[in-house]
């Protein structure tokens, strides 16, 4: 267990980030073990077979993201200093590391070891070039086709939360993070299987990082180097694979199986380019539809950073509801 103390300094400095290079090291956690992670089989099946047609050499990567109790260091995927930054930004910060920092990360009793990572750390500055573009290359074989369904479920969870803090405060929004996360007073305590202690903020506030590869688990970073950032799964996790099939054909008859798939693939916010990479329709299409539904009443859209996320309305729940309930279904007098 990791105790957290929060002073009014670093709840005011508490905030949220999204990080694809951490979803990238994450993601090799899985594809390592992919039986103890059947949530993700869907996906790391396809990533497996997709980077052996390839012909990719991961195995660095493969060594930087070590069984426990051995620690991932810190340097592979340092903190976004954006909320919503990209691969390339994130990259960018990992050519720069400091030597020193390497090495740090590789020195400790826990740091993993292989004569891959020997050659990282003889020459820093060479090998986080070369990890870097392996990064790249893995990314775009492996997570790319996927990162706007991902996206969409990890902006759609901080949005979620943005709504728990403005309606109820910061003691709702750290007390619903998940099941080895619990909030009493000014402690947050983060369950861990192999870290034990007390982590100090030292009024750096908390970053707060959604991933879908670290379910059920969460993953914590407290370091002089970084600002201290917990990595915890979204809300809805275990619907990213869906494949949904049936739509409720009333509403279907009603607004024209497009608008009514859309409505029902809405179960999380979700962005125009996340919904036209479920449904294989033409951003464009999907953004008229999307359009006339909110003209209708039965969509919201919400910004976030670059991005705007559409969600149902009060008034779309209701009509999806009385869809699955059939003809001839209602209240009994």
């Amino acid at each position: 267990m990791l105790d957290v103390t929060f002073s009014v300094r670093d709840l005011a400095r508490t905030r949220f980030a999204l990080s694809p290079l951490w979803e990238v090291v994450a993601g090799v956690r899985v594809l390592k073990h992919p039986a103890e992670h059947p949530l993700h089989r869907p996906w790391s099946t396809r990533a497996h077979r997709r980077l052996a047609d390839s012909g990719l050499d991961w195995r660095l990567l493969a060594d930087l993201v070590p069984d426990p109790p051995r620690l991932i260091p810190a340097f592979l995927a340092p903190p976004p200093t954006t909320s919503v930054p990209d691969l390339r930004l994130e990259l960018s910060v990992l050519r720069a590391t400091p030597p020193e920092l390497v090495h740090s990360g590789l020195d400790g009793p826990r740091a993993p070891r292989s004569e891959r990572i020997d050659r990282l750390r003889a020459e820093p500055r060479r090998g986080l070039a070369e990890l870097a573009e392996l990064i790249d290359a893995y990314w775009e074989i492996a997570l790319a086709p996927h990162w706007p369904r991902i996206r969409s479920l990890l902006e759609g969870d901080i949005l979620h939360r943005a709504r728990l803090f403005a309606e109820h405060g910061a003691d709702r929004l750290l007390g619903d993070l998940g099941t080895d996360i619990t909030w009493d007073e000014n402690t947050l305590y983060v369950g861990h299987r192999h870290t034990r202690g007390t982590g100090h903020l030292a009024g750096r506030g908390l970053l707060l990082v959604p991933s879908v590869f670290v379910w059920p688990r969460v993953f914590s970073l407290i370091t002089p180097n970084w600002q201290p950032t917990l990595r915890y799964p979204p809300r809805a996790v275990a619907t990213l694979w869906e494949r949904r099939t049936a739509l409720p054909d009333p509403l279907a008859a009603v607004l024209g199986p497009t608008r009514a798939r859309l409505l029902a693939e809405l179960d999380t916010p979700a962005s125009t380019t996340a919904l036209a990479d479920r449904t294989a329709l033409t951003p464009g299409a999907v953004s008229q539809h999307l359009t006339a539904l909110r003209n209708a009443g039965l969509l919201a859209a919400h910004r976030t950073g670059r991005y705007v996320l559409y969600s149902r309305t009060e008034a779309a729940e209701i009509l999806l509801a009385a869809a699955a309930g059939g003809p001839g279904r209602g209240t009994s007098l």
